[in-house]
């Protein structure tokens, strides 16, 4: 989701190359998922990226915390279901995330899926997964 990652340029690729599916935090839900899903069996593409980043605005604040804030500042009746899936460190949740679709019974076993961290200062990425 973070705007300071370049996901086109920082892989070398140019518009049409990759299907591009963000969120926040960059986490493999069931709506990503889906995205993927359709990307592959619709569209052809073999692998997926999982791509988290260095100072993600996702590890600075709890669901809790949210809940709390939306029960002062807005009229929802009810916000405790809702889940944010807030993290503390990015490396897991984009270990967690490459888990979660290689072990989705939705894609084939030689669909391809590894983690990266962008590093927003150095503009470098690290592969962990």
């Amino acid at each position: 989701m973070d705007a300071r990652f370049d996901s086109y340029g920082a892989l070398g690729l140019v518009a049409g190359d990759a299907h591009v599916i963000r969120n926040a935090g960059g986490i493999a839900t069931d709506d990503a998922l889906r995205s993927l899903v359709v990307s592959h069996w619709r569209l052809g593409t073999r692998e997926a990226l999982v791509i988290g980043h260095t100072d993600c605005g996702m590890a600075t604040f709890t669901d809790e915390e949210l809940h709390a804030k939306l029960r002062a500042e807005t009229d929802a009746a009810e916000v405790s279901a809702l889940r944010f899936l807030t993290f503390t460190n990015v490396e897991e949740r984009v270990k967690e995330s490459v888990r979660r679709i290689r072990d989705s019974p939705l894609f084939p076993g030689d669909y391809a899926v590894a983690g990266l961290v962008f590093d927003v200062e150095t503009g470098r990425l690290r592969v962990v997964a």
